[in-house]
């Protein structure tokens, strides 16, 4: 579903990626580990039609990027520690704002935006604006505009950023569903043990390039902390 070759990124004469190899399978989940710096966002960003390759090559679905975006946009929900919502429209008149952007047939709108607001939990707070939502629902709401268009491939860079115990953990349930209904999940997130317990393969990303990339089930949580600053000479949150 995903194929990268050699992808390189630079910023004026600071490269970003160096050379990103990564293959993803259809209806897999990867967790993108890495430290702050490491080219996380930006590779999210290049597969989310959001920022331009220096070199290399980005196929999603089949599709080349940059050249062919707008098919690749298409097949792709983006959710980020930042909510991307509207905060004076309800949660509701967001969702059926989005939905008229996806091209959703008019007949199939109401219905489908109910039944998004329903699984993410906030039904009855459907007409309440999103400015009165706690972080953790914003969350949710981000997650229910991401798939409302049922996309074939989700991409998360640090969804759990800000959120309490009790909210990660909804996002835990919502994203197993998510990836029980066959889509292909990237994410990127400092927390290595929450990152192996929902994917099914963890890749390591150092200094622009993948520097570890192994199944899950290879793989036991506990020496996860351990590879992880073998690898990139840093400690991360357990």
């Amino acid at each position: 579903m995903i194929e990268i070759q050699s992808l390189t990124k630079i910023f004026g004469v600071n490269p970003v990626l160096r050379g990103v190899d990564l293959n993803v399978e259809r209806g897999q989940f990867v967790t993108l580990l890495g430290p702050n710096g490491s080219g996380k966002t930006t590779l999210l960003r290049i597969l989310g039609a959001l920022a331009r390759p220096t070199s290399g090559v980005v196929r999603i679905g089949g599709w080349d990027l940059p050249r062919e975006a707008d098919r690749v946009r298409a097949q792709l929900g983006v959710v980020s520690h930042l909510p991307l919502l509207y905060d004076t429209l309800t949660a509701e008149e967001n969702l059926l704002f989005f939905a008229r952007l996806y091209n959703i047939p008019t007949e199939q709108r109401r219905e489908r935006v109910e039944a998004m607001l329903r699984r993410v939990g906030l039904w009855k707070r459907a007409r309440d604006v999103v400015r009165t939502y706690s972080r953790g629902m914003q969350q949710r709401l981000a997650i229910a505009r991401a798939i409302l268009h049922d996309p074939a491939v989700l991409l998360l860079d640090e969804p759990y950023t800000g959120l309490d115990q009790d909210a990660a953990a909804l996002l835990d349930d919502l994203l197993r569903e998510v990836a029980v209904a066959g889509r292909t999940v990237v994410m990127t997130t400092h927390d290595l043990r929450r990152g192996h317990t929902l994917a099914d393969r963890i890749a390591i990303l150092s200094r622009g390039k993948i520097a570890f990339d192994t199944l899950c089930s290879e793989i036991e949580p506990e020496t996860l902390p351990g590879i992880y600053a073998d690898v990139t000479g840093a400690v991360a949150a357990r």
